[in-house]
């Protein structure tokens, strides 16, 4: 029996920046608790990955690997998932609150009966209770629940949690886990992914994310963001209406109908801060924002501001932050 059990993700044959964060809270809420931690690693060809959750802290790692796993399902890896609870029996269940945690949280507490907290940037355990902190209206308050089922399952916001580092000699022992999964009970089986090649960073996972909005004028001006993103060793972001324009592909939309980020920098240049959008970013670390408009509401959520055409005050920020570099 553990005290807390921690999902990993993993992807493209290594675990996902997530697995790192989720572990590191994992391993201190074991120790609060007094418990041990046991990783879970679901997916086909993962096995080789159990020695870094090992070495991220985790106590034991469940690995689930078969060919059923190959790409992501809620129906089998539900399965998986349940084969890990019932050897865990843990007190808290965490995973990322990233496009596959959202979806295998729910299908968790649901078939365990268990409190599912979502989003979450704040997890402790207090008079029997677990606590936590989430966003909530947008990101204009924060609220603080508390549940006391026999197991809650918390999902953490991504890049809030600081991520545990591997500690080299340390070793956990695998179990191999049989989840049983044959394809023709599943309701829905995924036969193909069909993704876009690309070299980005995901925006959950970056650390710095320059945005564009409405005040760049069009499509033919984001390259003196590309050229400001390249100086701060970042990824690109944008707007609801940047990409309902068509300017900028959905992947890269950030807000309440986009992703939600959390990097350390987030540079907000022509966007006016609508509420929709600063759901999306509000928990960034440090927030800059360049806009024309000195009312613009994205200055009541900057910690650092600029007043002035984005066409005058990027290029000569990109060129200084470039030489800081070299």
């Amino acid at each position: 029996m553990a005290a807390v059990a921690a999902f990993v993700e993993a992807s493209k044959g290594r675990l996902k920046k997530s697995a790192a964060e989720v572990l590191g809270e994992g391993r201190r809420l074991a120790d609060k608790l007094k418990g041990s931690l046991d990783a879970v690693l679901v997916g086909h060809g993962v096995t080789a990955l159990a020695a870094e959750a090992g070495k991220l802290g985790a106590d034991r790692v469940l690995v689930a690997d078969a060919q059923a796993f190959h790409a992501f399902g809620v129906d089998a890896f539900l399965k998986a998932l349940l084969k890990a609870v019932a050897a865990s029996q843990p007190r808290l269940f965490l995973m990322g609150a990233s496009v596959v945690g959202k979806d295998l949280g729910p299908a968790l507490a649901a078939a365990t009966s268990s409190a599912l907290l979502t989003d979450v940037t704040s997890v402790g355990v207090a008079d029997g209770k677990t606590r936590v902190e989430k966003p909530v209206y947008a990101g204009k308050a924060v609220a603080t629940i508390a549940a006391s089922s026999p197991m809650v399952i918390a999902t953490l916001r991504p890049n809030v949690f600081p991520p545990a580092q591997p500690a080299e000699g340390r070793t956990a022992p695998v179990e191999i886990i049989d989840a049983g999964v044959k394809p023709e009970e599943l309701r829905a089986v995924v036969k193909e992914v069909l993704a876009k090649a690309s070299e980005k960073l995901d925006l959950t996972e970056a650390d710095i994310i320059v945005s564009g909005g409405r005040g760049m004028k069009g499509p033919e001006n984001w390259g003196i963001l590309e050229k400001l993103a390249e100086a701060v060793g970042g990824v690109l972001g944008a707007s609801r209406a940047v990409v309902d324009a068509g300017w900028r592909p959905h992947e890269e939309q950030v807000g309440q109908t986009g992703k939600t980020v959390s990097p350390k920098l987030y540079i907000a240049v022509g966007i006016s801060g609508a509420i929709q959008h600063l759901a999306g970013m509000r928990t960034s670390k440090c927030i800059v924002a360049i806009n024309i408009d000195p009312e613009a509401p994205i200055f009541k959520v900057a910690d650092y501001g600029i007043v002035g055409d984005a066409f005058e005050v990027v290029p000569v920020l990109a060129e200084e932050l470039k030489k800081l570099r070299e």
